[in-house]
This record gives structure tokens, C-alpha cells and sequence, in this order.
């Protein structure tokens, strides 16, 4: 989907959270929520987690991109943002498609967390087993 001001807009997802991505040519400027990524992840390893899809098509200062980001922590939102960053580059150029692919960055990860049962402390923990 192509937005009127020459943006492509893409989703992205992981555990809880989402993230509506759209990409631009510009000077490789990224904003997530209004803020700089840099000021809105609070680690610099999920920078580099959510900068990845740019690195590895090596367009880190070809094109501009605006994310608002909702749920979920920050490790699931740079995770959604990278998933969301992925495919609008697939959608800029097919052949993108390629070395996303084979670096495991247009894959969703499905891994949610399990629900608590009950008579459990836990999804899967047990209390303590006592025989007397």
C-alpha cells in the first residue's frame, strides 16, 4: 500500500505489540511514536535490532522512516518495528526480498506467551510435591 505522500506503510508484529511503519525517501532519519529511535529504546541493542532490516539491504541513508508503535514492551515493539521495516522495503523494491529472506527478517515470529493455568503458580510450573 502506497500512501498519497509517496510513502509505503507496512505492519509489523511480534508478542503483544505493533507497529505501523512507513518509509520515505530521504536521509535515513528514523522516528518511532513522534521520537527519535535512539530516545524511545531505551537499549542500544534494540537500535540495532530495529535498524537491521536498513543494514543488511544497505539503505541505512537512503530513506526516512516514520513508526508509531503500540503494546507490548520494548523488545517486542523493536522487534514489530523490524518485522514492519522489512516489509515496506519488500514493498519498495522486490529485490530486497532476497537478502531479507535469507537473514530470517521477513519471518514473523509467532512465539507468544503462554497463558497461567490454574492451580498453578504458573503456565507450567508446579508448586512443590510433598508425599507426607
Amino acid at each position: 500500500m502506497t500512501d498519497t505522500a509517496g510513502e509505503v506503510v507496512a505492519v509489523g508484529r511480534r508478542k503483544a505489540a505493533s507497529a505501523r511503519v512507513r518509509i520515505a525517501p530521504g536521509t535515513g532519519k528514523i522516528m518511532v511514536n513522534g521520537r527519535a529511535i535512539e530516545a524511545y529504546m531505551a537499549r542500544e541493542v534494540l537500535v540495532m535490532m530495529a535498524k537491521q532490516p536498513l543494514e543488511v539491504t544497505g539503505n541505512e541513508d537512503k530513506y526516512d522512516v516514520r513508526a508509531i508503535c503500540e503494546g507490548g514492551g520494548l523488545a517486542g515493539q523493536a522487534g514489530a518495528l523490524r518485522l514492519g521495516i522489512a516489509r515496506a522495503l519488500t514493498k519498495l523494491s522486490e529485490e530486497h526480498r532476497a537478502p531479507l529472506r535469507r537473514a530470517g527478517l521477513l519471518t514473523r515470529d509467532a512465539r507468544e506467551v503462554e497463558r497461567k493455568k490454574y492451580g498453578r503458580p504458573g503456565a507450567r510450573k508446579r508448586f512443590q510435591f510433598s508425599k507426607r
